[in-house]
């Protein structure tokens, strides 16, 4: 059996997420049903983490065991031309037996993001979230800088708890203006749920004036998801890419 990667990029507007859902339409159901198209035989594919519903990917990275000979090329070639145009294969490597998508995952960046302009574009309704208020970014990158490092992140989860422990560590988080658009960037060695969405819905709170920047290290401290911000709408956030080295 040959150990297969792909890296994905998909609009996830019309998905259920990425798992495999009872009568739902999952990222992971697309995939594995065209794989098995090419290959006659349906998969069970990994991936280096589970997106929500409505929330999208420029690097998504999957693993799968065939026993297919076609060389990686022409998984992508293939599989493209199965696949809706919502769901992209941008690549295709063998790799070891022991590679693990999920597990050999060092960080994941994700980026969340605002449309800031007084009018919302029509045409990044479904890619961004729509604040009409200008922000103050800088006071937003202030706040966030108490984010930074390893800290318990339970106020920044929902439906708490999903995992063992609530500590993460975020080696990267900046917020940045492109002309009416802001960016809120984490990276991290691992997300809570909602974790991500959570951050960026209490900035908002920092750059609008509502709360003041010191609120933002207050709720960190509080470890109570009562004390942090509201979670951001999914269709502004993106899986950036998956570090493995």
């Amino acid at each position: 059996m040959r150990n297969i990667k792909l890296v994905l990029s998909y609009d996830g507007t019309d998905f259920s997420g990425w798992q495999r859902q009872p009568d739902r339409r999952t990222v992971q159901q697309v995939l594995e049903e065209a794989i098995g198209q090419l290959t006659g035989v349906m998969p069970s594919t990994n991936a280096s983490g589970r997106t929500d519903a409505g929330v999208h990917a420029l690097g998504q990275v999957v693993h799968f065991y065939t026993a297919s000979r076609h060389p990686p090329e022409v998984f992508v070639k293939a599989l493209n031309a199965t696949l809706p145009q919502d769901l992209r294969v941008r690549g295709a490597w063998e790799m070891p037996q022991a590679f693990h998508a999920t597990l050999d995952a060092k960080a994941k960046l994700y980026r969340y993001v605002i449309d800031n302009g007084p009018i919302a574009d029509p045409f990044q309704t479904r890619y961004s979230y729509h604040v009409y208020r200008p922000l103050d970014v800088a006071a937003m990158g202030r706040a966030a800088r108490a984010l930074r490092g390893r800290h318990d992140f339970h106020s920044f989860e929902t439906h708490w708890p999903n995992r063992t422990s609530s500590v993460r560590t975020i080696s990267h988080i900046a917020v940045n203006r492109m002309s009416d658009f802001v960016w809120v960037d984490v990276e991290a060695d691992g997300f809570l749920y909602n974790m991500v969405r959570s951050i960026a819905g209490t900035l908002l709170l920092v750059g609008s004036g509502r709360w003041p920047e010191s609120k933002v290290a207050e709720a960190l401290r509080a470890e109570d998801r009562r004390e942090a911000g509201p979670t951001a709408p999914p269709q502004g956030l993106f899986l950036v890419r998956v570090r493995y080295g």
